[in-house]
């Protein structure tokens, strides 16, 4: 019983203890006063912008394995809705966390950003699978 206990310990701890750290990541950026820029303010842009895409593509494959190796369900369909979701959870969350960061303020804007990120990884994964079966 308790070496059963101990092996579900830690495979939820193989499974989330990623997402966890990866989330301070996001959490450390997002409290940072004075972010790096570039001169020029659409070089600027672009480096924030997919700042945000990375953080939350990164996310969204790592909430992704930890939903598919939680949730026992044969369709992937749970998984990746619950990814999804908890990923725009976490976005939103982060873009009020900044409206408490002096010089920072929340926008929609990023959450959408980063809600699409998300979405974007899980159909990347997605379509790798259909080329995989499709070659098998």
């Amino acid at each position: 019983m308790r070496n059963e206990r101990t092996m579900r310990w830690q495979s939820w701890l193989w499974l989330w203890l990623p997402v966890v750290v990866w989330m301070g990541v996001i959490f450390a950026f997002s409290s940072m006063t004075m972010l790096p820029s570039l001169p020029g303010s659409t070089a600027d842009l672009l480096l924030k912008k997919g700042a945000h895409v990375t953080e939350y593509a990164v996310l969204g494959l790592l909430l992704l394995r930890a939903c598919r190796g939680s949730l026992d369900v044969a369709s992937p369909l749970l998984p990746s809705l619950t990814t999804i979701i908890i990923g725009g959870l976490y976005a939103a969350s982060d873009e009020f966390h900044q409206s408490f960061v002096p010089t920072r303020t929340p926008a929609l804007r990023d959450v959408a950003i980063d809600v699409i990120a998300v979405i974007a990884a899980v159909a990347l994964v997605w379509l790798r699978q259909q080329r995989r079966q499709g070659q098998s």
